[in-house]
């Protein structure tokens, strides 16, 4: 089974777009988590256009309250970022190279390029207790370079394969993602995913096998506005369960 981690991102942008506290990501992430989801995500940016510092504090109490949930925070690991998770020692802690600029995710690491500054954070953030991935394109040679660097799992990044679906190219864009999730295995690597996966396009990427977790948000606020929010959690969750 592949567990589902819910992005609050979305609701934080919701939320800060009035000024108040409403959205409550404090009383949605329990409505997620009563429905069963196995973990919240947060990407706190330096500008805190959605979570702020606050957040990443606020989520790491509530989440004490359900240890079985687990918490996993990306970003860039500025000496900012690194400082929050030394603060609140979440779950996991999924590195992304992002700029202080960038809009949204856009690519993953090359581990051999920036090899010394990603061994050295990695060493950083495990020596806190905190499982490390990486956020990686679909290459294998990268997920053998991650584990080199002793990265705990990788995170696919997914937007090619959701921009192929449903498209001729779909075949060959799943086929070199399922080359990195063996090679990622072949090193020991545990391997996430997440991106624009959606309720219509999960299904065929988790067939691939070997996926253990998905971190979803954009795509799965949208539906819940959509077709409720009970509705759609319950519908990934099936998928979940179904996955190899």
């Amino acid at each position: 089974m592949t567990a589902l981690s819910v992005n609050l991102n979305k609701l934080a942008l919701l939320r800060n777009s009035r000024g108040r506290n409403y959205p409550d990501l404090l009383r949605f992430a329990a409505r997620f988590i009563a429905l069963g989801v196995a973990g919240i995500t947060i990407h706190p940016r330096p500008d805190q256009r959605h979570i702020r510092r606050d957040d990443v504090h606020a989520l790491a109490d509530f989440l004490q309250q359900h240890p079985e949930v687990e918490y996993n925070i990306e970003g860039y690991p500025s000496r900012d970022f690194l400082a929050l998770i030394r603060a609140v020692k979440p779950t996991q802690c999924t590195l992304v190279p992002d700029t202080d600029t960038q809009l949204t995710s856009d690519h993953g690491w090359d581990c051999q390029e920036q090899a010394g500054f990603l061994r050295e954070v990695i060493s950083e953030v495990k020596a806190l207790g905190v499982r490390c991935a990486l956020f990686l394109d679909p290459d294998p040679a990268q997920a053998a370079a991650a584990a080199t660097l002793g990265a705990d799992r990788i995170e696919l990044y997914t937007e090619a394969y959701a921009a192929a679906y449903s498209t001729p190219r779909q075949p060959s864009v799943l086929a070199a993602y399922a080359a990195t999730v063996r090679r990622a295995q072949e090193h020991g690597l545990g391997v996430n995913a997440g991106h624009d996966l959606s309720l219509d396009n999960l299904g065929d990427f988790l067939a691939l096998g070997g996926i253990l977790e998905v971190s979803i948000g954009h795509a799965l606020i949208i539906e819940c506005i959509e077709f409720g929010l009970e509705s759609v959690i319950t519908r990934y969750l099936a998928l979940c369960r179904t996955a190899p």
